[in-house]
């Protein structure tokens, strides 16, 4: 047991000193995060990432570094789909762009907690009620029919029930305060539109852990295993967002694939009980759709009448 919880331990430090040093020491200074800058990051999370998978087999073994290999790779893939919405609401709330890696950094730490206790919620579903597994596995099918069949993202943050319920109970400034949430005025405290933006980004990313956490935990149960290859996914997404932003309608067949990432992925937690798939047969699938929705999009690019 102490063991187990060192682990834990020691993994939150080493990503709460990395975030940080993000945003103490690199990002200490707002600024419009450019292109060459987000791929350098980019490639230090993913590195740091295969890193922890290195680590992961040395300790545990490969099939559990595979584990968190194919739950990293799930949770990158599906990220990357959830950074067109994350686009929307930062274009619809017009937030300037010297102040969206911050927000995106406080969302990220809102998702690691929520995510936490999805993870351990659902884990301990499945360890109780065996037949969850069946609900967990029809929610991804669904959602991935879902996926395949919408037409084109749209959000209306105006809609948000969480933002309506906020904007009854506390007055918001009409601008931004550069990169406050709360500010004094005339004795009261006012929240900004900065705020706003974040409660939506927090809202909307438990949205995704409806489809992510799920699609995870039919790879493991592992709870440290689930929980870091979803750390390190939410770690990266930031940098992975500026990187692709202005590229993101390259990729506009990737949710094809990440439509029948899902459907794989919920056919696999159905028939577990009777089919057991290898998780490197399951890697290599997942691997390989994402490739082919990858290439399908360069080869076939999107025209004015997509």
């Amino acid at each position: 047991m102490p063991g187990l919880i060192w682990k834990w331990v020691l993994f939150n430090v080493f990503v709460l000193a990395m975030l940080a040093l993000d945003l103490g020491v690199v990002h200490r200074r707002k600024h419009e995060i450019k292109f060459k800058e987000a791929v350098a990051w980019s490639a230090v999370w993913i590195g740091l990432a295969l890193a922890f998978a290195a680590l992961v087999a040395y300790k545990r073994g490969a099939g559990t570094a595979l584990q968190f290999l194919t739950g990293y790779l799930i949770e990158e893939s599906l990220s990357v789909d959830n950074l067109f919405v994350f686009l929307l609401i930062l274009s619809y709330f017009a937030v300037p762009a010297h102040l969206q890696h911050g927000v995106l950094f406080w969302g990220v730490l809102g998702a690691m907690v929520l995510r936490a206790t999805f993870i351990v919620a659902g884990v301990a579903l499945l360890d109780r009620f065996e037949a969850v597994i069946y609900i967990f596995g029809a929610i991804l099918i669904y959602s991935g029919v879902k996926l395949a069949l919408e037409k084109e993202k749209k959000i209306n943050p105006d809609q948000n029930p969480v933002l309506k319920l906020f904007r009854k109970s506390m007055s918001v400034t009409p601008e931004f305060e550069g990169s406050k949430f709360l500010v004094r005025r005339e004795g009261r405290t006012f929240a900004t539109p900065l705020l706003l933006v974040l409660l939506v980004v927090e809202t909307t990313d438990l949205v995704f852990a409806v489809d992510s956490i799920p699609a995870v935990l039919a790879i493991t149960r592992d709870r440290f295993i689930v929980y870091t290859s979803n750390v390190f996914a939410i770690l990266g997404l930031r940098a992975m967002f500026f990187a692709l932003k202005g590229v993101m309608d390259l990729f506009h067949h990737l949710h094809y694939g990440l439509s029948a990432i899902l459907v794989f992925i919920g056919v696999k937690m159905l028939l577990g009980h009777f089919i057991e798939i290898p998780i490197s047969i399951a890697l290599g699938v997942v691997a390989s759709i994402l490739a082919l929705s990858v290439i399908a999009s360069l080869i076939w690019p999107k025209t004015s009448e997509d």
